[in-house]
């Protein structure tokens, strides 16, 4: 096994065992267990692993890896994501031009975005995901407003 490989094996150990809020804790959990990590490594690593920020019950970040995998039921996994996910993270949506804006709770953004993409609506042309906005990027006004009729169903639902 190479290095890298024990590292993220350990990085799996600890993200499984317990709830880690930020990339410095998750660093300090490493170092008492013998790795010394650089931030740049440990970003590299979480991004390697797939590890998200995602809210916790009580709307605190913590990290965890995606639920769902590269199988061919990617995208009905992801609209399930989807569909567990915005009644509880989703606070509202606004269209301007082509742009909608999508709000949600604290730490709220970046799994809500992630799940947009893999679903790869073909009104959608990306995401950008601040904390708790979500900037979604529409092909068109006419795809917007299907954009936003989805995403309104979850508020609304």
């Amino acid at each position: 096994m190479s290095d890298k490989h024990d590292r993220h094996a350990v990085i799996r150990d600890i993200v499984t065992a317990r709830t880690v809020a930020s990339q410095e804790e998750l660093r300090r959990q490493l170092a008492t267990r013998g790795w010394d990590v650089t931030q740049s490594t440990l970003s590299r690593d979480l991004r390697e692993l797939r590890l998200a920020r995602i809210p916790d019950s009580q709307g605190r970040a913590r990290y965890a890896f995606p639920e769902s995998g590269n199988s061919s039921g990617a995208k009905a996994e992801a609209l399930a994501r989807l569909e567990r996910m915005l009644p509880e993270l989703l606070t509202g949506v606004e269209g301007v031009q082509v742009l909608v804006v999508a709000r949600t709770m604290k730490s709220g953004a970046q799994p809500v975005a992630e799940v947009l993409d893999q679903l790869e609506w073909p009104d959608v042309a990306g995401t950008i995901a601040g904390d708790d906005t979500v900037l979604i990027i529409c092909r068109s006004e006419e795809g917007r407003e299907r954009v936003l009729r989805k995403l309104g169903a979850y508020i609304r639902g």
